[in-house]
Formats: C-alpha cells, sequence, structure tokens
C-alpha cells in the first residue's frame, strides 16, 4: 500500500479561485455525519478537538491526531448550516487555510464533498494526502475501527507525485 497513487482529490475553480476538493460518501444520514465533523470529542477521534464557544464565531481547534501537545489554531467560523455546510478559516502562523464542506444526502447515504481553498504558493502535493489520509481516519471511525489503523505513509509520501501532476495538468 505504500507506492499509492489513486488519489480521490481534484483542483476546482470556485469563485475565481482554485481549491482541492475531495469527496467521500458515508452509510449515513447527513444529520448524523454532520456530528462526526463538528462534535469536539467525535472530532477527536480522527483529528483533533476544540475548545470554545462556536457561538462566539470563533474557537481554538487542537490537530491532536499529529502529536498530543500540539499548540491550538485559532479558527474563525464564516459559515455554518447544519447539517449542510461549514466553512472557515484557519489563523496559521504559515498562513491562513480557508476550509469548507457540504453534506449532500443521498438517500440513506451522505456525500461529503470537503474542500481547502489554495492560496498562492501552497504545495497541493503535500496538501492533497494529507487531506486523503484525514478523511480516510474518518471513514475507519465511523466503521468503527480505530483511527491509528490508517497508515500514515500510504499517503505521504506516495501520493505527492499524482497530486503534483494533478496541479500541473490543471
Amino acid at each position: 500500500m505504500s507506492d499509492r497513487s489513486d488519489i480521490t482529490g481534484t483542483v476546482t475553480d470556485i469563485d475565481g479561485d482554485p481549491n482541492l476538493v475531495l469527496t467521500r460518501t458515508f452509510p449515513m444520514r447527513a444529520a448524523e455525519l454532520w456530528r462526526e465533523l463538528t462534535e469536539s470529542a467525535r472530532l477527536e477521534k480522527w483529528i483533533g478537538r476544540w475548545e470554545g464557544d462556536p457561538k462566539t464565531g470563533r474557537i481554538a481547534f487542537f490537530m491532536t491526531a499529529e502529536d498530543e501537545d500540539v499548540p491550538p489554531e485559532e479558527y474563525t467560523i464564516l459559515e455554518c448550516d447544519p447539517p449542510r455546510r461549514f466553512a472557515g478559516d484557519t489563523s496559521a502562523e504559515t498562513g491562513s487555510w480557508h476550509l469548507w464542506f457540504e453534506l449532500v444526502e443521498k438517500g440513506e447515504a451522505t456525500l461529503l464533498v470537503f474542500g481547502q481553498r489554495l492560496n498562492p504558493g501552497e504545495v497541493v502535493g503535500s496538501i492533497g494526502p494529507g487531506w486523503e489520509y484525514y478523511l480516510d481516519r474518518l471513514v475507519a471511525v465511523t466503521k468503527g475501527r480505530d483511527a491509528s489503523t490508517v497508515p500514515w505513509n500510504a499517503y505521504f509520501p506516495a501520493m505527492q507525485p499524482a497530486y503534483r501532476s494533478l496541479v500541473a495538468a490543471g
């Protein structure tokens, strides 16, 4: 699995800006998947947790999947329309990331459309594999598996060439 090149991401123009867009389908209703994506205790199982009061429009996000002692990122909530759409900006020291997702019900299943607006100079060859990894960790958790069963080396650097060629072609 370490020479993986099957990527699910695309780079799409949205309102004049390039966005990395990835999808996953989950065998659950949108309201249930929304909780996996927004409730701190559920998020922590696959990516991290948040602290604070979302009603203020700002939270502190701790990406604990990478390290338990990671410093928090301030996250500004720009749109929250449960269980349909969420968008927000991080305040990363190396540059803000605009992240968003939409949930589309397809009968008893839900399509997750996840995106990140790409800032000038960002390397999608590194960003794409990271989101593939985290979204597959979410898939694992929703199937009752521990997220640690998803091996990082199956994504990075394995998917880097495919993401680089995606950008070169786009």
